[in-house]
């Protein structure tokens, strides 16, 4: 979204992603350039904004070093994280006039007197349309869940997905402990039901299954997929 409004505006677009992926790179605009490196791409920015998590890696991703690589006069611009960009090198960078200007939306003790920085609210997700968004988000991804069984987003539960192939879905919350699936197919095989597919995805102690069936399932089957040590939770989603 940003290298389509800054082309809009008449700016040609470098930028460097070491993780993209090939449905992220499709969907970049044909004038966007690929840089080699971080290093590269300060090097030969104007403007500089950094959409990036906090990580150890990222950690200091602007520093002193990179600052004295960027071209003289450019604006450094950071709506991310603070910790990304080292605040004494920013500092640095605009008393040496190698910055022009340091926006970013977090307050700042040792920046803040300096007439060439900008701080403004961080306030981006609590904007209409951003709670708008959020409220539309989680209805849809409750009721996907009460629907399908389908898990985005959970605090204690992995994320888990499976499209419809079938009219008959079991939605199965278990611990993770070995051979689960395998009490769950033989329970489902022995009473002669064939499973057209499934997944199982885990996080921590908590694992959760989907499986879609040829035929309707039986309660008694459900009662007895319940009792297996581990299961929490046994969910019948006929469509």
């Amino acid at each position: 979204m940003l290298a389509e409004a800054a082309i809009q505006l008449g700016m040609h677009v470098i930028g460097f992603d070491p993780d993209i992926t090939v449905d992220a790179a499709w969907r970049l605009p044909a004038h966007v350039k690929k840089a080699a490196s971080v290093d590269d791409l300060v090097k030969r920015a104007d403007f500089i904004s950094m959409h990036v998590p906090l990580l150890p890696a990222t950690k200091d991703l602007i520093n002193a070093e990179r600052v004295k690589l960027m071209k003289k006069g450019c604006i450094l611009l950071n709506f991310a994280r603070d910790g990304i960009v080292n605040e004494q090198a920013v500092l640095d960078g605009l008393n040496e006039g190698r910055v022009y200007a340091y926006v970013c939306d977090f307050p700042s003790n040792l920046l803040r007197q300096h007439p060439r920085f900008v701080a403004l609210p961080h306030l981006g997700a609590s904007t209409e349309e951003a709670e708008e968004n959020c409220a539309v988000m989680v209805a849809d991804q409750v009721a996907d869940y009460l629907e399908n069984g389908n898990i985005l987003n959970a605090v204690n539960f992995p994320n888990i997905a499976m499209p419809r192939e079938s009219g008959y879905r079991l939605a199965i919350a278990n611990a993770n402990v070995p051979n689960m699936l395998g009490q769950i197919s033989t329970t489902l095989a022995e009473a002669g039901l064939n499973i057209h597919n499934m997944v199982n995805k885990s996080r921590g102690d908590f694992a959760f299954t989907l499986v879609d069936v040829e035929t309707a399932v039986p309660q008694s089957v459900i009662d007895q997929l319940t009792a297996i040590s581990g299961v929490l939770r046994v969910r019948y989603l006929p469509s």
